[in-house]
């Protein structure tokens, strides 16, 4: 297919969570950064081909721009994987060569990908042919006893050769084996300046940052030199980081808690309407005033005492009116 020329803007990405990025935290986070790229959980291409695609793919447009992102290691299924995605009409499809499982390894998907950097090129190949958006790779700086410098830049370059242009690339490795996905994730040391060297080496790429990015101030910092940073679990534990970053990149004026929280009142009273259990949504809400008076309140009653509200949006509102109220008669 004759693939659009990609200018997308991707200086503020949410990683894709396990667990964690479905369709009613995306619609959270969307209310913090309007202008973030926003990714689905990873969705295997078995899944895809032999599942539920309502349940699989379903969102609003409101959550929009938003990535697919897809594990597998079968040109011929990612492919057909793709095919069964586009009515659903995400702005890219990602291909998963970062995470290290021990259950996607045995899938022979994620990061054990980065061993095999043909394999991945013809991956990206087959998705490529089935579709007009851009198909994107989510990779670490390497595995186990690869050498960082010539591994990376090898499975970069295959990749790339395939017509890949944009690399999330996690900035420590992964060890398949001795660490736990947990583990992978804070014991490898980041080494955001081999994100940049491959950056300058190969500047007809996009690459954007990924890894340990806590605060806006430290993600405006290391993005210099590549095209933007994604935002893991910081996006999670403390959500308004998002909205502190949307005001330095996009010039965006942060939107207060409270009409946060308002927004996903309305959002929950439709929601629930539709069987959606409550705690389904307040569940990603729960670090909203992290760092404000009533934080603690209100992570209990929404993780606590959601499952008990007769009446959803009201339960956020009013929630949220005692924690401002408490901030208030502090600040005063």
């Amino acid at each position: 297919m004759t693939h659009q020329q990609d200018m997308i803007d991707r200086r503020m990405c949410v990683a894709p969570m396990m667990g964690w990025t479905d369709r009613h935290c995306r619609y959270f986070l969307r209310q913090l950064a309007p202008d973030a790229r926003l990714f689905t959980e990873m969705v295997t291409a078995e899944a895809l081909i032999h599942g539920d695609l309502d349940r699989l793919l379903g969102y609003s447009a409101a959550e929009s721009p938003l990535v697919l992102q897809l594990g597998g290691s079968q040109p011929d299924r990612l492919a057909r994987a793709v095919a069964r995605a586009a009515p659903w009409g995400f702005d890219e499809i990602n291909l998963n060569v970062g995470c290290p499982s021990d259950r996607v390894q045995s899938g022979k998907f994620g990061a054990c990908l980065m061993a095999e950097p043909e394999l991945v090129a013809a991956c990206c190949r087959a998705m490529m042919d089935e579709t007009d958006v851009p198909v994107t790779v989510k990779c670490r700086i390497g595995i186990d006893d690869m050498d960082a410098e010539t591994g990376l830049d090898r499975f970069v370059d295959t990749v790339a050769s395939a017509g890949v242009s944009v690399f999330y690339l996690h900035a420590r490795k992964a060890w398949l084996n001795g660490l736990s996905p947990k583990e992978n994730r804070t014991i490898p040391p980041l080494d955001y300046d081999r994100a940049r060297r491959l950056a300058t080496r190969r500047g007809d790429l996009s690459v954007i940052l990924n890894g340990g990015l806590e605060t806006a101030d430290q993600a405006i910092a290391e993005m210099y030199g590549c095209a933007g940073v994604m935002i893991g679990r910081a996006a999670y534990r403390t959500p308004y980081v998002l909205a502190e970053m949307a005001q330095r990149i996009f010039g965006r004026v942060p939107p207060r808690r409270d009409h946060v929280a308002l927004a996903m009142a309305d959002y929950a009273d439709t929601m629930t309407k539709t069987g959606v259990p409550l705690h389904s949504i307040t569940r990603h809400m729960l670090g909203l005033y992290a760092g404000q008076s009533g934080a603690k309140y209100w992570r209990r009653q929404l993780g606590e005492n959601a499952r008990m509200a007769t009446v959803p949006g009201d339960f956020i509102r009013e929630t949220s009116a005692f924690c401002e109220a408490l901030a208030a008669r502090r600040a005063a």
